[in-house]
């Protein structure tokens, strides 16, 4: 099911239009690409938000309505407010069904509680890749790829060229030689133990002690001399 994305066109520009926008609850964009003029958009910030925050909207071909003409689309860039999360502004690509398209999709790992190196060698998971660019046709384009972990031992790898990915998909790295790893089990890392900084303080406290009570015997020895 397509994620149905609703915008109008926009006639001001830069940056103080920009923040007008914002201020209104409103997001300046951009559509771009199959040949055709650029476009400048305004979206609504509130619906945008809720449809940018899930995994599907930044790897699945976008039905974009703009004045009620329909094009598909992929998000192809955008750009966030450092501090609030927020978003300041955003492009779109149009694509041709025809041709094929590079998209970063991410990676979905599989039976990492159960992987060997994890139930019987007492590895830990570390991920290596999140995502990973690939090319392929609109109509071939996976929302996610996913890598099982199950069998996967401590001390080793799974590279790219051991993941199965759909029909008619190609890892970009691959076609470079660049056969990367994506996950793998190694060891836990063993936390510094502080007992020999535990020791010294006892050893101090003790010789604190032993100084107390030979300065309360030397004391008692003068009160004696005294009487």
């Amino acid at each position: 099911m397509k994620i149905s994305v609703a915008a109008e066109k926009r006639d001001t520009k830069g940056t103080g239009a920009s923040r007008r926008l914002r201020r209104n609850g409103k997001i300046p964009g951009i559509l771009y690409g199959n040949h055709k003029d650029p476009i400048s958009l305004v979206l609504d910030s509130k619906i945008l938000h809720q449809q940018f925050s899930k995994e599907a909207f930044h790897a699945s071909i976008l039905e974009l309505t703009t004045d009620g003409t329909k094009e598909s689309v992929l998000l192809r860039d955008y750009q966030l407010e450092p501090v609030k999360g927020t978003i300041l502004h955003i492009d779109f690509q149009r694509i041709n069904a025809n041709e094929k398209i590079h998209v970063n999709v991410p990676f979905h790992f599989l039976n990492e509680d159960i992987a060997k190196g994890v139930k019987l060698e007492g590895g830990v998971v570390s991920h290596i890749m999140t995502e990973v660019d690939i090319s392929c046709l609109p109509k071939d384009l996976p929302q996610f790829i996913e890598v099982d972990l199950e069998n996967l031992e401590l001390g080793h790898s799974i590279h790219l060229s051991e993941i199965k990915v759909p029909e008619g998909v190609e890892l970009t790295a691959l076609t470079h030689d660049n056969d990367a790893a994506i996950t793998s089990i190694v060891k836990p890392k063993v936390q510094a133990v502080e007992e020999p900084v535990a020791a010294a303080n006892e050893e101090g406290e003790e010789t604190t002690g032993a100084e107390k009570e030979g300065s309360s015997e030397e004391n008692s020895g003068d009160e004696s001399q005294e009487g």
